[in-house]
């Protein structure tokens, strides 16, 4: 099984990619999806970070207020990295086990989407590791009008995060989505192409170590 690394950063156009993918019929698994699902009411994750952040960070159903939490944790680094101290054993064991499921099924290529890739040190999983990169004038544009925010506010957002441009300089393939879809598209289908080639030894010994738990 070829596990493919797919990062990039917030209104870089990720979640595009990773659209792509799934419907090109490339099993995709979402760490977002598995980070909402271990903070779930009465999950080992929401009770970390209940302990840490307060209950006043609950809803009146006792799940998390996700929108609350964003909000303090992108206005203070140290808080950060806090919550993703709390939640990285629970995510990479989410991610884990979907790996499995994929692999019992017979998946020769999977991909894994996820935004924090080289930050959890996950980047040594996976190979290709695909960037999706755009330029900082066009992140903040569209950062600024997907979320209706101040000019200030998206570099708050952007800034809380590592660096495009440096994680550009990790990755094996770069899809560049700082022009249109149509671009991003035939990009894609180059990409496409790459990693749904045959698996070479060292691929399969990859894949060997993560399936017995080395994740």
């Amino acid at each position: 099984m070829r596990i493919v690394g797919l990062t990039g950063g917030i209104a870089s156009g990720k979640s595009t990619v990773s659209n792509l993918f799934k419907s090109s019929g490339v099993p995709v698994v979402d760490a977002d999806v598995v980070a909402r699902d271990v903070v779930r009411k009465g999950t080992g994750g929401w009770k970390r970070i209940v302990r840490a952040f307060g209950e006043e960070i609950l809803q009146d159903n006792g799940e998390i207020d996700r929108a609350l939490l964003g909000q303090i944790v992108f206005s203070d680094p140290t808080k950060r990295q806090l919550l993703n101290r709390l939640l990285a054993p629970f995510i990479s064991s989410g991610l884990f086990w979907e790996v499995v499921k994929l692999w019992i099924k017979g998946s020769k290529v999977i991909v894994i989407d996820i935004p924090l890739l080289f930050e959890a040190k996950m980047d040594q999983w996976a190979n290709p590791i695909v960037v999706v990169w755009v330029d900082s004038e066009t992140q903040l544009q569209r950062l600024m009008t997907r979320d209706g925010i101040s000019e200030q506010q998206a570099l708050n957002r952007i800034n809380a995060q590592t660096s495009l441009d440096w994680k550009r300089t990790k990755a094996d393939i770069v899809i560049d989505n700082s022009g249109s879809l149509k671009e991003t598209k035939e990009q894609f289908q180059k990409v496409l192409m790459e990693i749904t080639r045959p698996l070479t030894w060292r691929e399969f010994g990859l894949s060997r170590k993560v399936l017995l738990g080395k994740l």
